[in-house]
């Protein structure tokens, strides 16, 4: 089959075609024919080897871990699916979703919703779970609660926008002004141009602040939750003391992959409720991947970047 591996760690040239074996699947797996998947910032990080000590994977690597597609074989004791199936899911980390075929275990699996193409499905398995593990799972977000999403217009910052919507928050976050539009149709009550203001002097008593940024942002934002409120990072690191003397939870995530939560995003999908935004397109090409996380890199994409297998 067709991949794309990396061989060493280091920069975009490192990203390079390889034909390789179909992966092998155990009876608990599904093997799915990729139509999608896309690009996170943890691709390119993981490239640069700033994980390396973190997520420790045997060359060739193939990198992401977002798939949509058909499956084409079930294990002996699969029971949840069949061939023909057409699925998406957030795979474990030795599966890279960077190729044609990619095998995954049944439980990180669910039904593409009906309503979305294969594209916008591959949007969503990494950064739509991170966005709901740190909102429903951590922050136990419930109607009325006064929500900050630090970059909404990234990928988790754009889930967890719709998805706090979905529960009835009202939601402030930060972008620059030419991604007002964006986030005020993804549903923000209150939309924050952080070029242009500080939004700690804007909000306060939050019930629980998801940052996505890490740095002065991760730092500033303990000055906005309400004692008792949530504070989740996906990217830095927390000061516990602080959080306590804050008197307020707070959190690093690291995702958990899960089919059941998955599939309960795709009914939010099919609703109408939570729409992912794809804001670029590339092809399966060591070409197309290495502009791809190019892009990603610069941290000013709109949006999700697929890449389009079939």
């Amino acid at each position: 089959m067709k991949a794309i591996v990396i061989e060493q760690y280091g920069g975009e040239e490192q990203l390079i075609d390889k034909d390789l074996p179909k992966p092998e699947i155990n009876e608990n797996q599904v093997l799915i024919e990729m139509h999608a998947t896309s690009i996170n910032p943890i691709d390119w990080k993981l490239r640069e080897g700033h994980l390396k000590d973190f997520i420790k994977l045997d060359f060739p690597i193939i990198l992401g871990w977002d798939a949509a597609g058909v499956i084409s074989e079930v294990g002996s004791k699969v029971t949840q699916f069949k061939v023909g199936d057409e699925v998406f899911a957030r795979p474990a980390m030795e599966n890279g979703t960077y190729a044609e075929y990619v095998a995954v275990d049944e439980n990180l699996v669910a039904l593409k919703p009906k309503s979305v193409d294969f594209n916008t499905a591959a949007a969503v398995p990494l950064a739509g779970l991170t966005a709901w593990q740190c909102l429903v799972d951590y922050g136990k977000i419930k109607k009325g609660d006064k929500v900050l999403i630090q970059a909404g217009s990234g990928g988790v910052g754009s889930f967890a926008i719709q998805i706090a919507k979905s529960f009835g928050a009202y939601v402030y976050s930060t972008a620059s002004e030419k991604n007002e539009d964006l986030l005020k149709e993804f549903g923000v009550d209150e939309f924050i141009n952080y070029k242009t203001t500080d939004f700690t002097e804007v909000v306060k008593d939050m019930d629980i602040v998801l940052d996505s940024m890490g740095g002065e942002v991760l730092e500033k934002s303990y000055d906005v939750v309400k004692p008792g409120g949530y504070l989740v990072t996906t990217i830095g690191q927390i000061d516990e003391e602080k959080a306590k003397e804050k008197q307020i939870h707070a959190n690093s995530m690291w995702l958990e992959p899960d089919g059941k939560q998955l599939a309960e995003l795709g009914e939010l999908m099919d609703k109408g409720e939570v729409k992912p935004y794809i804001g670029h397109t590339y092809p399966l090409t060591q070409e197309g991947l290495r502009e791809a996380h190019s892009l990603s890199a610069t941290h000013h994409a709109k949006g999700k970047i697929i890449i389009e297998i079939k």
